[in-house]
């Protein structure tokens, strides 16, 4: 007999555990099947976000940029070292014990809210069921009366940079360095690239960073990309753009790389070669013949605004669906998901989705840049506001970059914020919650922002859009 249950999610990662939970929650029988196995043969939940992703990557960005901060920062605080060394050792190790922490927290919910957890490769059978394959070649089939679908992600490897996990790596074996590699590439400057470039480069590695479009950041507001992009040539990111890389190939322990330019082509050797040019989709063996799932061209799971896929009581949700690769994005999308199946109300908000970029400064934004609104004809106004000018920033020895607000002419509506600079990511939500609630630039205007925070330049901005600001230049 087939185990039953009410929801089998299938990946336990940012989308798929809260899923879980959220249904446990919800009073059904749950069942979350995950494959995801460590490369010191270590099973755990959390998907690539906690294990190799998310999670790991900011431990190793707070800990290099500390050791930044204290070589040529904090003696203008009138804090003296002697000699600074780098333990990368210990700072892995560190690392480690975070993901380490922050998986087992993951044990200890499903536990506390009732959901089975199950390690193994979980595959949709036609009918509702679930085939999950364990490690040691045992089989079992479940029975659900929903599945929900969260396999996420996996890099994309590039057919001319072969893949060796020692020389050329992907961005979890990035993450893994025991040294620093004195010569560093990295083929992307997306989010990750940049990400784990200022990572190795504040340690002492030679970053170069190839990216083949002709523009850093094209995702990004243009202001914002353009002071983030003076920012990393300062710090020592080598970043070429409309660079196209033509082969990489290992030889006498190192990478020999040839790339394509506006100049013509070029030969360069690292001594370790990133590839972070983007993730795709992970849905190999998910699903069986007959399921009645349809997969998109480019590996997508179709769905609709709920997440319902073209199979009954069968739902997708996270990087195996359309929409941004973002942890945040899946879980809502979990979340909806699970409330949806016990006859709740559930909505995700894609016109408001945040997005952030770890490096330092830091890049928050979210809704529309000036780029998008100017294109879509809509009348609008803007207000900028420097870090520089903020007491609480200076305060911090963190006076770099702006906030900025773009808001529509016509009725005042907030339309895009965007920021560059101390604490980025944390600020960004202010901005969230108010266009969740279609606030308007006024809204901000009157509410008042307690002195000195950082969270003044919001404010600042919002003045700025109707040159009012109080601390800045009205422009």
């Amino acid at each position: 007999m087939s185990e039953i249950y009410d929801v089998i999610v299938i990946g336990a990662g940012p989308a798929g555990y809260p899923a879980a939970i959220r249904a446990a929650q919800n009073k059904l029988k749950v069942a979350c099947v995950d494959e995801w196995q460590n490369t010191d043969g270590s099973y755990a939940f959390g998907g690539t976000c906690l294990n190799a992703g998310c999670i790991p990557s900011k431990a190793l960005l707070e800990s290099t940029e500390l050791y930044q901060r204290a070589k040529d920062e904090f003696v203008t605080h009138g804090i003296k070292f002697g000699d600074l060394k780098v333990d990368v050792g210990a700072m892995q190790k560190r690392r480690a014990a975070v993901v380490k922490t922050m998986t087992n927290g993951i044990n200890a919910l499903f536990k506390a809210n009732g959901v089975i957890g199950i390690q193994g490769h979980g595959q949709l059978l036609p009918g509702n069921k679930v085939l999950v394959k364990a490690a040691d070649g045992s089989e079992k089939t479940l029975q659900a009366k929903h599945v929900v679908l969260a396999s996420g992600s996996t890099p994309i490897r590039l057919k001319t940079v072969p893949h060796d996990g020692k020389y050329i790596v992907d961005s979890w074996n990035a993450l893994e360095f025991d040294a620093v590699p004195a010569r560093l590439g990295v083929i992307g400057a997306g989010v990750i690239g940049l990400e784990l470039g200022s990572v190795w480069r504040r340690l002492g590695s030679e970053v170069t960073v190839l990216e083949a479009l002709p523009q850093l950041l094209p995702m990004v507001d243009q202001t914002i990309a353009k002071e983030a992009q003076r920012h990393f040539k300062k710090q020592g990111l080598d970043i070429k753009l409309g660079a196209r890389v033509l082969s990489a190939a290992v030889s006498g322990g190192a990478v020999d790389l040839v790339y394509a330019d506006a100049q013509g082509e070029h030969s360069v050797q690292f001594d370790k070669l990133v590839v972070a040019v983007g993730r795709r989709p992970f849905t190999a063996g998910l699903l069986a013949d007959g399921t009645g799932v349809a997969v998109d061209e480019r590996g997508f799971i179709e769905v609709d605004e709920h997440c319902k896929t073209k199979a009954a009581n069968v739902w997708a949700v996270g990087d195996v669906v359309r929409g941004p690769m973002l942890a945040h994005k899946g879980k809502e999308e979990g979340l909806m998901v699970a409330d949806l199946i016990a006859g709740h109300y559930g909505e995700v908000n894609y016109k408001v989705v945040p997005s952030v970029i770890y490096t330092a400064p830091e890049i928050a934004w979210v809704g529309q840049t000036e780029e998008q609104v100017k294109q879509s004809g809509r009348p609008y106004k803007v207000g900028t506001f420097p870090f520089a000018a903020s007491g609480r920033a200076r305060a911090m020895e963190a006076g770099s970059g702006m906030t900025k607000m773009v808001s529509a002419k016509d009725d005042d509506e907030l339309l895009g914020v965007h920021i560059i600079g101390p604490m980025a990511g944390e600020l960004i939500s202010e901005a969230v919650l108010a266009m969740e609630y279609s606030a308007s630039t006024e809204d901000i205007q009157r509410t008042m922002h307690a002195h000195p925070t950082l969270a003044e330049a919001l404010h600042e901005a919002a003045l700025a859009v109707d040159k009012k600001a109080i601390d800045g230049l009205n422009r």
